[in-house]
């Protein structure tokens, strides 16, 4: 028989669907079926046919929460020409996710689980001509909540009980996320038809045994009922191919091929990103392609002196993470496609990023998502999808569960950016601190996932791939796990409750989580927020602000550093300055502490709508200026200034393969016009490659004789810059005409030459405020008397001149 037939029934592969709404709160005019996209969402569906607004526009989210308690039921036709093969099988790799099937009047089953694929036999079930396939979802909210009832209210965070459901946690809602719950067939859905047997599954391998690659390739094998004959299974990677013979109903068949002098897969910054195509047949029969990366990656929690470390190493190399935490990209996924993940991930290398932790609230990411990191070499840090919750251990939920994982290990097991599976975000320190224990009452919270079954998985399904129980943890059932001395740790006092200078009084192992708030670009957020007058406390601008007290959190945390704005424009820029600052403060800090720490994660690298939120990239696709501060302190080489027992030092880490030598200059100036200096020293500055140092600065410079009017520019021969402030901005003097700007057009824009005459601090260029399609090369470039600084602006004419609110410093906001 002939290899095995796949038909789509995506509406891309020619499939027509249809969606309405079954039952449930809907509105006048919304009841007849509108054509439907596969893949897709019936918010997505609603919204092409015009039938509902924007909702992410304005206040439309509320206005829109009736589709999340809405029954929907998803309809096409299809002819079908029988081929000749025994099975036929209809397979859904997603449906979102109380869903019924049902084929010509016959109920396939029943899902409940947005993160697994489902196969159902419809062998006998076709006919020539007209089959109707109907998927039946129910009201997603409404599911939920009957869930809990039935089941048990476990503790969550958030108003709707998420932790009831399988189901993508922050479609519900978040702190940064839109309440949109959806219902659809959300990723690929075929028949295929075959005949003897069929590839299941392939779990390729890949690591290294010195110079040579090993893969050992795990095919899994389904067979027809009644199959006699046998096949062979045949691997090609790297120019070797080996094959085996296996008789019929032989369930999993294991390959191992050597691929001598192999080239190694590296993270960026430490190497190359070689992937090896593989490709395994089963005869003429069935194949399966994809790619491997040959790497080691292992992961160190054993006790020292100074506590227990956190370190990820590939190919025995400790790598120092520099990574930002990742959620959904879209809050209709559906929308997301390769090139929307080309350019999110690209906002990771630019600035300098080498780990993205795919975050427990979201889902198990597209093929497109690992491949691209596969190819720039950002590591995944992924974790399961357990998010802020305690969850049910009992069935189905238990069983759910461990489906899922295993249908998640062994898809994304072959990935070479795979360097983490985490078993929760936050549910250990939640037991621990946040009074679940007594509405629990003795139930399980998720502890047998996390210490049992899932490590159990990745043991025995991708046991290269270390594996962590949680974030944070500190690696002990007897130390808190949100220790600072012990592994992973949490920062989230800093934005809550206290002031970022706090973040000094910590010195972490490793930063999982941290992040201050800030809100997107101008033209993003008023592309959203009608509120008249703009205010921050308007009332659609609070719909753009999911955190809690989020724009009082944003007031209080200018603390001594800026003063209050005085409208609209100054509140824009100075929470988007002091986002800015409060990271480059942290991180700064966590880097000079090296080797005792060994990373930061910061939160968060993007948005998934329009909202004020802890992302660097706003959810339009615009950098903040807070992505422009992490790529200067993501750098490989970083120098900044630090205060140590009662003496200030520069402090320089060197996160790359070649030593570091140059002649840094350290210059105490004045802030006024002529940035006059006042004292100078140099010394030469020596770091070897991967390691750090602190180097003291004498009394001469590291000692104002006017603390308002003074500041520390310290300099190296290789271009490496750093300053320091021996007073806030709020009693720094500095000069409102510190620096004049020129414009000049180019092919593709214009360019803004700014020129100091004094110190100008924090100099940043918002051309969206002109162009939402402008976009801008630099921001927060500090210059001292006499220098100037070129920012160049893309996709825009250019203006005759600029000024505020385009042109901002922090001059302008305390001057």
């Amino acid at each position: 028989m002939t290899s095995l037939k796949t038909v789509p029934l995506t509406t891309e592969g020619g499939a027509a669907w249809t969606v309405r709404a079954a039952a449930g709160p809907v509105p006048e005019g919304i009841t007849t079926p509108v054509a439907a996209t596969v893949p897709g969402e019936v918010h997505t569906d609603l919204l092409a046919a015009g039938l509902i607004p924007d909702p992410f526009d304005g206040d439309n989210e509320g206005k829109l929460a009736w589709i999340g308690r809405t029954d929907w039921s998803y309809r096409t036709t299809f002819d079908w020409a029988a081929d000749g093969h025994a099975v036929q099988e209809l397979v859904a790799d997603g449906l979102d996710t109380a869903a019924t099937v049902t084929l010509n009047g016959t109920e396939l089953g029943k899902t409940c689980n947005q993160h697994r694929g489902y196969r159902f036999d419809v062998t006998g079930l076709l006919v020539a001509e007209g089959n109707e396939l109907v998927i039946d979802f129910a009201g997603p909210v409404r599911t939920a909540e009957e869930l809990a009832e039935s089941l048990g209210l476990w503790p969550h965070t958030n108003h709707h009980p998420y932790n009831a459901i399988r189901k993508m946690a922050s479609n519900f809602g978040w702190d940064w996320g839109p309440d949109v719950a959806t219902a659809g067939i959300w990723r690929p859905i075929r028949l295929e038809s075959w005949s003897d047997v069929r590839i299941d599954s392939v779990r390729p391998l890949a690591g290294l045994d010195g110079d040579r690659g090993v893969l050992t390739t795990h095919v899994a094998l389904a067979w027809a009922d009644g199959a006699t004959e046998g096949t062979t299974v045949t691997v090609e990677v790297g120019g070797t191919t080996v094959s085996e013979k296996v008789a019929a109903g032989t369930g999993t068949v294991q390959l191992t091929s050597t691929v001598e002098s192999v080239d190694a897969w590296w993270p960026r910054g430490y190497g190359e990103q070689p992937l090896y195509d593989v490709a395994v047949a089963l005869d003429d029969r069935d194949s399966w392609r994809g790619r491997v990366g040959f790497r080691n990656i292992t992961l160190n929690v054993a006790p020292d002196k100074d506590g227990g470390p956190f370190v990820l190493s590939v190919n025995d190399k400790p790598i120092y993470v520099r990574g930002a935490n990742w959620i959904p990209d879209d809050a209709f996924v559906t929308r997301l496609n390769r090139p929307t993940y080309e350019t999110s991930l690209q906002d990771a290398v630019d600035a300098g990023m080498n780990l993205l932790r795919v975050w427990g609230g979201g889902i198990y990411e597209s093929d497109d998502f690992y491949d691209i990191c596969d190819e720039q070499g950002l590591l995944v840090w992924q974790d399961f999808l357990f998010a802020c919750a305690a969850y049910s251990e009992d069935e189905p939920m238990r069983s759910e569960v461990e489906a899922e994982a295993r249908q998640a290990v062994t898809r994304l097991s072959r990935h070479a950016s795979l360097a983490v599976w985490n078993g929760n975000n936050e549910n250990i320190w939640g037991y621990v601190e946040w009074g679940w224990r007594a509405p629990l009452a003795g139930r399980s919270w998720g502890e047998g996932y996390y210490f049992d079954l899932l490590p159990g998985i990745v043991a025995e399904l991708d046991p290269r791939t270390p594996y962590s129980q949680g974030s944070p943890f500190s690696y002990d059932h007897f130390i808190h796990p949100n220790d600072e001395r012990n592994g992973t740790m949490h920062i989230w006092d800093v934005w809550n409750q206290v002031d970022y200078t706090t973040y000094r009084k910590y010195k972490p192992r490793f930063v999982s989580e941290f992040g201050f708030q800030g809100p997107p670009a101008w033209s993003t957020l008023v592309s959203v927020v009608h509120d008249e007058p703009l205010d921050p406390y308007g009332r659609q601008m609070l719909v753009h602000q999911k955190a809690f007290e989020g724009n009082l959190k944003l007031e209080r945390g200018l603390g001594e550093h800026l003063p209050k704005w005085k409208d609209i424009d100054d509140w824009h820029w100075t929470t988007q300055l002091n986002q800015a600052r409060a990271i480059v403060y942290g991180i700064e800090h966590f880097r000079s502490l090296f080797p005792l720490n060994t990373g930061a994660i910061v939160w968060q690298l993007n948005d998934n709508w329009p909202v004020v939120s802890w992302a660097a990239v706003d959810g339009h696709g615009i950098r903040k200026p807070l992505w422009f501060a992490l790529k200067r302190v993501y750098a490989e080489r970083l120098l900044t200034v630090q205060p140590r027992d009662n003496e200030l030092v520069v402090a320089a880490h060197n996160d790359s393969d070649v030593a570091w030598s140059t002649e840094v200059t350290v210059t105490r100036r004045s802030t006024g016009a002529g940035s006059e200096v006042l004292a100078r020293e140099t010394f030469v500055l020596e770091v070897e490659p991967r390691s750090a140092t602190l180097s003291s600065l004498p009394a001469s410079v590291g000692v104002p004789g006017d603390a308002a009017g003074e500041y520390l520019e310290v300099r190296g021969g290789d271009g490496s810059t750093a300053y320091w402030y021996f007073i806030e901005d709020t009693a720094l003097r500095l000069s409102g005409d510190a620096y004049a700007a020129s414009v000049t057009p180019t092919e593709d824009g214009y360019d803004v030459t700014v020129t100091a005459a004094a110190l100008a601090k924090d100099l940043a260029l918002f051309p969206d405020r002109l162009d939402p399609a402008a976009r801008v090369d630099s921001c927060l470039v500090t210059l001292s008397a006499g220098e100037s600084h070129t920012f160049h602006v893309s996709g825009a004419a250019a203006p005759a001149q600029v000024g505020v609110p385009v042109l901002r410093s922090a001059n302008d906001l305390v001057s």
